[in-house]
């Protein structure tokens, strides 16, 4: 039996599957925000309690919105920003007397619908994750590409590309947890999303309650909507002029607003000069993607 942990900003989600790639057991709870202890024991209870509910013993991997430094194996660029400069498998391993592996949620996303998800038979895969936080990685011929020092895909931490004025001010007003400002996360990710319709309307809501008000047709989240399309788009342009991928797939809580897929390849065309943008856009499907990383060699799914 294998055991996916996806370690989220906002949730904890936890899958056990069986060696045929069957789900045995399924249950998420909230993320304990900025307390890394706490952290630890959510991981560790989820583990068991998969392990009680299907009476099996499991292989244990972990997705996270980080990585793993190679130099120092302590947990890096993640924007759950507690987990930074944690030996994160490590103390897994102890506390549940096994090797942990761990690897970037978005490589796990992508490698997993390259294999058998939503890009499935694609040979060079661009997954995109637009939840609490926003990232991305890259698959080719159904292997996670994590460059030298594990950064590959980080386009979240690139700037948005052809920003308007009031972009340039958000850009000044909304500084990125790395220390940069314009970061693309702080524009498409779903926190960026609610920001910039607090900037709009005075109020707080969750990036769900936004969308909601969309289909009473409410004038300031239809707004905030067309503002964060154009946004996405101009980035995902940007990453097909310099990759091509054969398809990108969408993941994380803004991924499920299904209007995404109707406006994002027309405004994205004008970014680039592919015949048809349209092929290139998917959502991703439903299996926990950090289950892969639970496989000996943590890269890809069997064959």
């Amino acid at each position: 039996m294998r055991i996916g942990i996806d370690l989220g900003g906002t949730k904890t989600e936890v899958i056990a599957l069986s060696d045929a790639g069957e789900t045995l057991f399924r249950h998420r709870v909230p993320t304990p925000r900025d307390n890394y202890p706490q952290t630890l024991q959510a991981i560790v209870d989820l583990v068991r309690l998969a392990e009680e509910k299907t009476g099996e013993r499991g292989s244990v991997g972990l997705g996270i919105p980080g990585t793993l430094s190679p130099f120092s194996q302590r947990v890096k660029n993640a924007n759950s920003t507690w987990l930074n400069g944690q030996p994160l498998d490590h103390d897994l391993a102890r506390l549940l007397d096994r090797e942990v592996r761990i690897a970037n949620d978005a490589n796990c996303l992508a490698v997993s619908e390259a294999v058998d998800g939503a890009a499935a038979g694609k040979a060079l895969v661009f997954a995109v994750i637009i939840g609490t936080g926003s990232g991305a990685g890259i698959a080719i011929n159904g292997a996670t590409h994590t460059g030298g020092n594990g950064n590959a895909g980080e386009w979240g931490h690139n700037p948005l590309p052809w920003m308007d004025d009031d972009e340039l001010r958000y850009r000044e007003e909304v500084p990125c947890y790395c220390g940069q400002k314009g970061c693309i996360e702080t524009f498409v990710s779903g926190t960026g999303f609610a920001i910039d319709y607090q900037r709009l309307s005075g109020k707080s809501l969750r990036g769900a309650e936004i969308v909601a008000l969309l289909e009473q047709q409410d004038p300031l989240a239809e707004l905030a909507m067309s503002r964060y399309e154009l946004r996405l788009a101009k980035s995902l342009a940007q990453v097909v002029n310099l990759l091509d991928p054969d398809i990108i797939v969408l993941g994380g809580g803004m991924s499920n607003v299904g209007r995404l897929y109707q406006t994002l390849p027309t405004l994205i065309k004008p970014g680039f000069s592919a015949v048809n943008a349209k092929r290139r856009l998917c959502r991703r499907s439903t299996a926990i993607p950090a289950a892969c990383a639970a496989l000996p060699g943590s890269g890809r799914w069997p064959d």
